[in-house]
This record gives structure tokens, sequence and C-alpha cells, in this order.
């Protein structure tokens, strides 16, 4: 049985179409189909219902394919194990991020990650709706909240709180809120993400929990949009502090209503599965884990400082 057989059996049940499949390998459709009939002959039975329209998975094949993926993906890990012996990491990783930390964190810190190991390639999704590691052959996503999927593995990286915040110039117009009350009478800015709009915020004091109903005339589905519109005076946004570290630590934003901390959030690194832990996944951790306690822990103190300026 030929390993890259089995690889071009994923890739079919991944694409639900032998001629992509075979595009993404680089080889003809009829080698590919030739391939599958041959796996499938081994096998002694059919891994695909195939009909002129569609190409869909047997009972046979969906069982099999779990045994595939784990078979390619201890097969990567002994390589990896290898190249890591070695001192050396390559191939390739496929990243997906959030908007707003993988613009203004994540690129720079990756740039330097890969100074470290020049034999890596990457590929970086970037964007604020989840994508779907099978579908995207997606092999890591860094992203707020712990997944669902009891199948994932997540690595807890920090836990930060949400911060509202303007920019000078819209409160030097507009006034600054002293109280929750008053949010409703500012221009907030929202994100929405998987059709949900991110228009009720929760804040803490003193152990009790505040939740407040806000408006505004500007939303978008990617939260680096709503940073921008804070940043250029146009109303209050309410982010993750990490997200907006830049914009706080030089004074393009102003940090609002201090007493009230915002609602925490917790960021991971998320592998589909186990078998998806691999060297160059563990290395990626440890070093957004220093990266990113270190810039939490030097926001704070930098926050707690221009708090007593407000």
């Amino acid at each position: 049985m030929l390993i890259n057989d089995l690889a071009l059996f994923v890739r079919v049940a991944d694409c639900g179409n032998i001629s992509a499949a075979a595009a993404e390998m680089d080889i003809s459709a009829a080698s590919a189909s030739a391939a599958i009939k041959r796996l499938e002959k081994q096998l002694d039975t059919s891994l695909f219902i195939r009909t002129t329209r569609s190409l869909r998975l047997t009972v046979q094949g969906e069982r099999y394919l779990i045994h595939c993926r784990r078979a390619l993906s201890d097969l990567a890990l002994g390589e990896q194990a290898i190249a890591s012996d070695k001192g050396k990491i390559s191939g390739t990783l496929s990243l997906s991020v959030s908007s707003d930390f993988g613009r203004n964190l994540f690129v720079p810190w990756l740039d330097e990650f890969l100074l470290d190991f020049p034999q890596l390639q990457v590929r970086l999704h970037l964007g604020d709706n989840i994508s779907s590691f099978y579908h995207d052959k997606i092999d890591v996503a860094v992203r707020y909240g712990k997944p669902q999927d009891s199948n994932q593995v997540a690595f807890p990286l920090c836990s930060v709180d949400r911060v509202l915040c303007a920019s000078p110039e819209y409160l030097a117009e507009f006034g600054v809120p002293d109280s929750l009350e008053q949010l409703i009478e500012h221009n907030c800015l929202f994100y929405k993400l998987d059709e949900r709009t991110h228009d009720q915020w929760q804040f803490r004091r003193d152990g009790q929990e505040y939740k407040v109903r806000v408006t505004g005339n500007r939303s978008a589905n990617d939260a680096e949009i709503a940073r921008r519109w804070a940043v250029a005076g146009k109303g209050l946004v309410f982010k993750s502090s990490l997200d907006l570290a830049d914009d706080l630590i030089s004074g393009r934003l102003v940090r609002l209503l201090p007493d009230y901390q915002g609602e925490p959030v917790d960021l991971y690194l998320v592998c589909p599965g186990r078998e998806h832990v691999t060297p160059v996944v563990l290395l990626l951790r440890e070093m957004l884990r220093q990266r990113t306690q270190a810039l939490s822990k030097s926001l704070g103190q930098i926050l707690a400082v221009k708090n007593l300026k407000i």
C-alpha cells in the first residue's frame, strides 16, 4: 500500500472531487482515479459512492479516513521528530489567526520566529471567522475562547480583559463618560462574528456583573476595522487589551471607566487533534506564551499608571 495513495484518498475526501485533489497534488486526474481504484482493490471495498454529479464517502470510507489521517499524521510527527533531533525544523505549517491579533502582533513575532527556522514555510490565514481545519487545511489556529469541540487540543496562552477605549480626539469633542449608563449617549463601534453583533458589553466591579446594551452607527465583520474606526475618532470600542496594546501604549486610544473590569478573554493555540501537536507547534506555543504574557504584564503596568491621569 503506497503512502501517496493514502494521502490522495484523504485529499479526495476533503475536496469531494478527484480532479481538485489531483490538481492540489500535482498529478493527473486519471492517475488520481487509478490510485483510488488501486486502494479500493487492496482493501476489497468501495471507499466512495460515485454519481455523475457528486462523490461522497461510503460508511467504510468514513471509517477508513479516520485511520488514514492518524497514520499520515504519525508519519509526519516521526519526520518532524527526526528533524527536531537534528536541530532542523522544516516543512509547511498552515496557521489561522484572528484579524487584529494577527496583523498587529502575530505577524512581527512570526517574522522573528522564522529567522530561527529558515527551512520552515508558513501559510497564514487572517480573519475573525473560524476557519475549518479540514476544509481550509489548517494545522493550528490562534483564537480567543476555548473551542467547544472536545477532539481539538487547546493550549492556553494568556488571559486578558476587554477594555473600553476611545481616541483623545473623540473624547475632546463628545466628552468622557463617567458611568456605564452614559455609554448609551455615545457612538459605539461593533464587530460581527458568526452572525452575532457584539453590542452587549459586560463589565465587573467589586464582584458585581453589569451588562450594557449599546448603540452605534458602524459595524464590521472584521474586528480590526472597529479598532481603526476608534483610532480615527469615530466612537468607543470594547476589545481585548492585547488587540489594542500598541494604541494604548502610544496614547492613540485612552482607556475609559478603569474602575470597571471588562469581560475576560482567554487566548488559545488550537490544533484539530492531538496528532497535529508537532514539535514546531510546541515551539510556536512557547514563543506565543512568552510574548503574550510579557506584553499583558507590561500593558497592565502602563494602564495602571495612565488610569491615575484619567
